[in-house]
C-alpha cells in the first residue's frame, strides 16, 4: 500500500490529509465516496521503514521471462491486455511484479497504452522492453513483441550463467586455497617453531621461508585486511569513472582466456538485443542507443555510440567496427551483408547464435581444462607447507641414525 496526501473539499470546508490505497486511482475513488472532491493529491514517499530491502532487480530474471512468455500466450488466446495483467498479477512469485501489474491494470483501464504503463516502474521493465512493447503496440502484434522479448532475455541469461559459472569455479578454489593456507600458517606452523628453534642448527630454506610467511600472518594481520580493503575501493572508485571504467573493461576483455569468453558474450548480447530491436521495426538510431546502455561493457559500448554517430553523418554502421581490436571481422562482414540485402535482423541473429555457441563451447573447454589445474594448485600449495615442515624433521632422523 502506497501513502497519498491529498487537499480537497467537502460541503463545509477544506480537507487536508493522508491516505493508505493501492494506487492514486484507489485513493480518489475513496475520497469521492468520503464527499471529498480532490484539489490536489500526490504520492508521498516511502519511509525508511516501508521499504523493503531489494538488490538489484527486484524481478528474479527467470521469473520474468516466464512472465513474458506467459503474457505472451494469454495475448496470443484472444485475452485482453487488462485481464492478462491482473490474471497474471495472481500467480507470479514476484511481489514487486503483482504490485506492479495491479498498478498496470488500472492505468489500462484509464485509458494509458500498455508501453506507458510500464514505463512508470523502470526497475522492472528496461528500456528494451518497452521500446519493444510500443513497436508491438503500433504494429499490432503485441503477442509477437512479448515473445520475442522472451526469447531474448532467455538466451542472454543463458550465456550470462554460463560465464558466470565458468568465473565462479576458479574463484571457489582460489578462496579456498587462501583459507586453507591461513589455516596452516596460523595454527599448524606456530606448533613446530618451538621444534625447530630446538634443533640448533640451520633450517633449509623453503621452512624459513614458510615459518617467516607464518610469523607475518600471526603479527601483520591486519596489513592484509587493510590491502584488501584498499583494493576493494579503488575497484569501487575505478567502476564510477567512465575513464576508468572504460581502462577496466578493456583489460577484461584483453586477458588470456577468461577475456575472450568475455568478450563472446558480450557480441552476442550486442548482436541479440539489436536484432531484436530492429525485428520489432525500432529506428537503427534509437537501437542503437539503446544497446550502448544494456551491452554491459564501455569498449564494445563506445564502438556502438561511434557506430550511431556515423548513421548520423550518413556513413555506414559498420566503419567504427572495421579493424577493432574487441570486432571480430564477422560482425562488420555480417552487418554489411544485411544492410545490402534488408535482413539484418536476421543476419544479427545467426551472429547471436554463432557466439552464444562458441560461449557454450569456451566455458565447457575452461571447465574440462582449468579443475585440474585447480586441484593441482591448491595440492602444490599445501604440499609446500607440508614439506617445509617435514625436511628438518627428516635432518633431525637422519642425525639420530648417525648418533
Amino acid at each position: 500500500m502506497a501513502r497519498f496526501q491529498y487537499v480537497g473539499r467537502d460541503r463545509k470546508s477544506i480537507r487536508k490529509g493522508i491516505m493508505q490505497a493501492a494506487n492514486q486511482r484507489e485513493a480518489i475513488m475513496k475520497l469521492r465516496d468520503d464527499g471529498i472532491r480532490i484539489t490536489e493529491i500526490k504520492k508521498m514517499a516511502d519511509t525508511a521503514l516501508q521499504k523493503e530491502i531489494s538488490i538489484g532487480n527486484p524481478v528474479k530474471r527467470e521469473q520474468f521471462i516466464m512472465f513474458l512468455r506467459q503474457f505472451a500466450t494469454l495475448m496470443r488466446a484472444g485475452v485482453t491486455i487488462v485481464d492478462s495483467c491482473v490474471i497474471l498479477s495472481q500467480q507470479v512469485e514476484s511481489k514487486a511484479l503483482r504490485r506492479a501489474l495491479i498498478e498496470i491494470a488500472d492505468d489500462l483501464k484509464s485509458g494509458n497504452s500498455l508501453s506507458e504503463a510500464v514505463r512508470k516502474f523502470p526497475r522492472i521493465f528496461e528500456p528494451l522492453v518497452i521500446n519493444l512493447m510500443q513497436a508491438g503496440e503500433l504494429t499490432g502484434s503485441i503477442d509477437e513483441s512479448l515473445d520475442r522479448l522472451a526469447t531474448h532475455f532467455e538466451k542472454a541469461y543463458v550465456t550470462r550463467q554460463k560465464v558466470v559459472s565458468a568465473m565462479t569455479y576458479p574463484l571457489i578454489v582460489a578462496v579456498l586455497a587462501v583459507g586453507v593456507v591461513i589455516f596452516l600458517l596460523t595454527s599448524i606452523v606456530p606448533m613446530f617453531v618451538e621444534m625447530f628453534s630446538s634443533f640448533g642448527g640451520e633450517l633449509p630454506l623453503l621452512t624459513r621461508f614458510v615459518m617467516g610467511a607464518s610469523d607475518f600472518v600471526q603479527n601483520y594481520w591486519y596489513i592484509l585486511i587493510a590491502i584488501a580493503v584498499l583494493f576493494s575501493v579503488g575497484l569501487w572508485m575505478v567502476k564510477r569513472d567512465d575513464k576508468g571504467r572504460y581502462m577496466l573493461h578493456s583489460l577484461l576483455l584483453r586477458m588470456p582466456v577468461f577475456g575472450n569468453i568475455l568478450k563472446k558474450a558480450a557480441l552476442a548480447r550486442m548482436t541479440r538485443t539489436l536484432s531484436s530491436l530492429f525485428s520489432s521495426s525500432v529506428p537503427i538510431l534509437v537501437a542503437l542507443t539503446m544497446v550502448e546502455r544494456v551491452v554491459g561493457n564501455e569498449v564494445i559500448g563506445k564502438v556502438i555510440l561511434q557506430a550511431r554517430d556515423g548513421l548520423e553523418r550518413g556513413e555506414s554502421m559498420t566503419g567504427p567496427m572495421m579493424g577493432h581490436w574487441a570486432f571480430p571481422p564477422l560482425i562488420p562482414h555480417m552487418i554489411s551483408i544485411g544492410e545490402q540485402t534488408g535482413a539484418l535482423d536476421h543476419m544479427l541473429e545467426r551472429v547471436a547464435e554463432f557466439y552464444e555457441k562458441e560461449v557454450d563451447a569456451e566455458t565447457d573447454k575452461l571447465k574440462a581444462m582449468i579443475e585440474p589445474l585447480m586441484i593441482v594448485l591448491l595440492a602444490g600449495l599445501v604440499g609446500t607447507i607440508v614439506m617445509a615442515i617435514m625436511l628438518p624433521m627428516f635432518g633431525m632422523f637422519e642425525n639420530m641414525d648417525n648418533m
